[in-house]
């Protein structure tokens, strides 16, 4: 009978690939490597098709592998002190809602704020896991997410022709309602119940 440690190595392996399957794509340009896939690939719809597959079976292996991994402790956090992951969580929130919106002050000043965004997510999730599968998860991703930020606003022209503060406020109250309702059913989602006390 196989020893339980193979079955620990063989989940976090899925979800290493999961990560390396999601990251690679999103990853080509700094590695300077989007023209020449998207020269080596029949049209730039075909380049998008395998990015997107690429990507997507990525997502479904973290998931996957995610489930599937034992609890396998490397640190403890500290429970006195989780409320801080809650209180991070509120304008990481924020941030990932004005990514997704027309040209804000955030966005303006920010250029990515979704990016920052899943940064903070992602360490706001390291301060209350510290197991090897979330360790990976979500370290892996707050380092990713910190270098596009940082990379793409190097890259990003700063020249707006058009903010309006109405959609921060939109940020801040969606931002807000998303906070709240993904805390409530935060067990339903993702299998673990938050605590505030």
């Amino acid at each position: 009978m196989p020893h339980p440690s193979c079955y620990w190595r063989h989940h976090v392996l899925i979800l290493s690939v999961g990560l390396v399957l999601f990251f690679l794509p999103h990853l080509l340009r700094e590695l300077s490597l989007r023209e020449r896939v998207i020269d080596a690939v029949p049209s730039e719809g075909a380049y998008k098709g395998i990015y997107s597959l690429v990507a997507l079976a990525g997502l479904g292996l973290i998931i996957w592998g995610k489930s599937v991994s034992d609890f396998t402790m490397i640190w403890q956090p500290f429970y006195a002190l989780r409320f801080i992951s809650h209180i991070l969580m509120i304008p990481a929130a924020i941030l990932l809602v004005a990514g997704n919106l027309p040209m804000s002050f955030m966005r303006k000043h920010l250029r990515n704020p979704m990016l920052l965004g899943v940064t903070i997510w992602g360490f706001a999730h390291l301060w209350s896991n510290g197991d090897v599968a979330s360790i990976l998860l979500f370290g892996s991703f707050a380092l990713w997410s910190g270098f596009k930020f940082v990379s793409l606003g190097l890259a990003t022209e700063t020249s707006v022709k058009s903010v309006s503060v109405l959609w921060d406020i939109v940020a801040v109250i969606g931002g807000l309602i998303l906070y709240v309702g993904v805390s409530i059913f935060h067990g339903q989602l993702f299998g673990v119940g938050l605590s505030y006390v």
